[in-house]
């Protein structure tokens, strides 16, 4: 009951804490695509503008009709009233403007230093004091002989800004501004989307658009704002989390009631033969041909409720219940796989044996009785030991020679993630290893275990051992596996563990591989 009411606190503890990161995770990413899909439509808007003038700069200066003329004053008068962010367009003759229409007047704007000379022959000036006409500072762009003025602030009269500062920048330089002297962060100092300011009770957006300009949108706004946007649906949120909560205590105690002695109930399910066993498909990388299969026990306690068994090995192991599970897996692997293992020469299933298995000769004696009754030879099942076994006493080493004299390959499972080291490997002489799926993981993610998995193959080959590659997902690992001769592999790439008839079908569809070879006397096919 001390052991229930601790899970059941911690369950209620880890719900609990679960919806309140859910809820702020959930509450962020609105608020992240609210203001990134703004400021997206704002930077193409901005984007748009600014490649419109540039083309209408180009159009002006192209004009075959005298300068100045009234053709020319309509052309220039009908550019300006269908953009209404033009503040004016002029005519200039070297630094001389000649003629223009808009809200600067005949002197036109003469700023001394340009910000930017594009080799496409566009001149521009940022909004500065040397653009400000009437209190608003213009963006100037000039080519040819004409310019153009925009007004930035309509930039910024749609997008994320709403109830918000908000500054616009463009090529590293402010283009736009909500108000004057915001003090906002520049662009360069933020990370992209949302930054949370918990000194200044603020949120600080950040979004860039650069498909044909490289424009940058900072914004910031109260944090209280946001939480007013989200409130509700977070407290909406919250009730649903707190009747998880409660379905989540009343899960756990039917489960306890149901599991009040989980070790007699295995004895039970032992004693029923209700101990099932599937099998994980061994191929050969370099045929896709099925050469053997792992066989691992699953219990299915009731119809459609399965015990992982991450939970029930271990605790076989700590109720002295593990050896009667091994010998229940070989009795069911006979029966399913007899005939194949009986007909073919090249096929092998993998038994997995606990540290119980190899305290004295029972297991070894129980083994050779059962291969014997069902005529299967002692080479086509093999044994797969964890690396700690390695580390228990030299009563149990001498157990595992003597299998690998009787016949049996003898693998090291889950290599890598144990004790065992290169001395316990030439001591022992095995005859294969399995590298763990932790290592094959790594393959091409730059990830540390990518870099251990190479100098495990080189020590394997040096010691003449097999490899078999576990947890293999995608096309690449085998690629790369390949690459360094190592053969064999297992995984969900290949298939998931099957029931027996499924397996067979599967067999029936990839084939059994051929040309078995030989490991320091011992014939090893799925290896």
């Amino acid at each position: 009951m001390l052991g229930f009411t601790l899970v059941a606190v911690a369950g209620v503890l880890l719900v609990s804490v679960s919806v309140a990161w859910l809820l702020w995770r959930m509450s962020l990413a609105a608020e992240e695509a609210r203001a990134g899909e703004l400021a997206r439509a704002l930077g193409l808007r901005t984007e748009q503008i600014l490649v419109d003038a540039r083309a209408t700069l180009e159009r002006l200066d192209g004009l075959t009709v005298e300068r100045c003329s009234a053709e020319h004053l309509v052309a220039m008068q009908d550019a300006a009233i269908a953009r209404p962010h033009i503040r004016t367009i002029g005519h200039w003759r070297a630094a001389e403007r000649l003629c223009g229409l808009g809200f600067v007047g005949p002197p036109g704007l003469r700023p001394a230093r340009a910000d930017r000379i594009y080799e496409s022959g566009v001149i521009a000036w940022w909004p500065g004091p040397q653009t400000e006409v009437g209190g608003v500072r213009l963006f100037l762009m000039r080519y040819g002989d004409h310019d153009i003025a925009i007004d930035p602030g309509m930039l910024l009269e749609t997008g994320p800004v709403r109830g918000a500062h908000a500054e616009l920048w463009l090529e590293g330089l402010r283009l736009a501004s909500t108000g004057e002297n915001l003090d906002l962060p520049q662009p360069e100092s933020l990370a992209l989307g949302l930054t949370l300011d918990h000194a200044n009770g603020r949120i600080v957006s950040r979004y860039s658009h650069a498909s044909v300009l490289p424009i940058d949108i900072v914004a910031v706004e109260p944090i209280g704002r946001f939480w007013g946007r989200y409130l509700p649906a977070a407290s909406i949120a919250a009730v649903l989390g707190l009747a998880l909560i409660v379905g989540w205590v009343v899960a756990l105690l039917r489960y306890s009631r149901r599991q009040m002695s989980p070790p007699t109930q295995l004895r039970e399910a032992l004693a029923a033969n209700r101990i099932q066993v599937h099998y994980q498909p061994v191929v050969d990388l370099r045929t896709g041909a099925c050469v053997g299969a792992e066989a691992l026990a699953r219990w299915e306690v009731e119809p459609g409720e399965w015990i992982s068994p991450e939970v029930f090995i271990p605790m076989a192991e700590r109720s002295g219940l593990i050896a009667r599970i091994t010998l229940s897996v070989l009795s069911t692997v006979l029966r399913d796989m007899g005939d194949m293992l009986r007909d073919s020469r090249e096929f092998c299933v993998n038994l997995n044996l606990g540290s119980e298995d190899l305290l004295g000769n029972h297991f070894a004696q129980a083994l050779s009785k059962r291969l014997e009754a069902a005529g299967v030879a002692p080479q086509r099942l093999k044994l797969e030991i964890t690396e700690r076994v390695l580390l228990n006493d030299d009563d149990t080493r001498a157990r595992i020679v003597d299998l690998r004299r009787r016949g049996h390959a003898v693998i090291i499972d889950d290599f890598g993630t144990g004790y065992s080291s290169l001395s316990y490997l030439e001591k022992l002489e095995l005859d294969a290893l399995k590298i763990d799926k932790s290592f094959v993981d790594g393959i091409g993610t730059g990830a540390v275990t990518g870099g251990v998995i190479g100098h495990i193959i080189e020590m394997a080959d040096s010691l003449g051992l097999g490899m078999v590659a576990e947890g293999i997902e995608r096309a690449e690992q085998v690629d790369w596996l390949l690459q360094r001769d190592v053969r064999y592999g297992q995984g969900h790439f290949f298939g998931r563990p099957l029931s027996a008839e499924d397996f067979h079908a599967f067999v029936r569809a990839k084939g059994i591989a051929v040309a078995p070879r030989r490991t320091s006397g011992v014939e090893v096919l799925s290896v």
